[in-house]
């Protein structure tokens, strides 16, 4: 029983040790540069920065990935259930469907409201306007 749990401790030693040292080395081998104004500059693939650092992302970007992990985390709970359709039959049947149903009312509710649009009328107003300036 004891050796079971030396291979564990032995484990976390190793990783332990590997952790020390590549911190070690890291440390050893890292340039020395002074400090200074320039090291603080937002690094943009070897071009000077232009502008402020802060950039605003349309916030689409975060609905549409937060609507795509809903629904496809909750696709994953189908794999159990249809692992386990035969031996329930109709029970397991009708909980699939009342569960498949409730995914699409909420993809019905999301698709009204407008969400899995990536261009709204909105938008397409605001560009109008911004050309005819």
């Amino acid at each position: 029983m004891l050796f079971g749990f030396a291979s564990v401790l032995l484990f976390l030693v190793v990783g332990f040790v590997f952790l020390a040292f590549t911190l070690f080395l890291s440390r050893l081998i890292q340039s020395k540069g002074q400090e200074g104004p320039d090291k603080y500059i937002s690094y943009e693939c070897g071009e000077l920065p232009e502008g402020s650092a802060w950039v605003r992302f349309n916030i689409r970007f975060y609905i549409i990935a937060l609507i795509f992990i809903i629904f496809d985390v909750e696709t994953v709970f189908l794999l159990p259930w249809a692992v386990i359709f035969k031996k329930l039959g109709s029970f397991a049947f009708i909980e699939g469907l009342i569960f498949i149903g409730i995914l699409a009312v909420g993809l019905a509710y999301v698709w009204k409201k407008g969400d899995l649009e990536w261009v709204t009328a909105g938008d397409l107003e605001a560009m109008k306007s911004e050309k005819e300036l």
